[in-house]
């Protein structure tokens, strides 16, 4: 299996990434680390209802880009904690180890190939 330092460099880049990403659709609560979906600048206070719709519907659009970011940023950071924690690479439900080919897929993988079906049950 490579390092965890491999890991570690592709985990701090997709970190960066995912956090840009987010930077564009929210801003995140100083005090509890959550990201809240914020409106485009352009659109607040028009009086105009179909704006007022449009305003909603990009609102929800970007709450349901919100909600997979911010999941993918929560395993991003779990991840490397984990390698600063010696657990990276560990399964969470069994415990077992995680395929090196699983992780080099995807670093932030919470569970070997036998149990990815039952990660959601994993609490975020």
């Amino acid at each position: 299996m490579p390092s965890t330092e491999h890991f570690r460099s592709l985990l701090t880049e997709q970190l960066e990434a995912v956090t840009n990403e987010l930077k564009t659709i929210a801003h995140q609560d100083k005090e509890t680390g959550d990201w809240i979906a914020t409106p485009e600048a352009d659109s607040r206070g028009n009086a105009d209802e179909n704006v007022g719709a449009d305003v909603t519907e990009d609102w929800n659009e970007r709450r349901a880009v919100l909600e997979q970011l911010e999941i993918r940023y929560r395993n991003i950071t779990r991840a490397l904690k984990k390698i600063e924690g010696g657990m990276f690479g560990t399964c969470e439900i069994s415990g077992e180890p995680i395929e090196p080919e699983r992780l080099e897929a995807n670093p932030a993988a919470r569970t070997n190939i036998a149990n990815r079906d039952r990660e959601a049950e994993l609490p975020l």
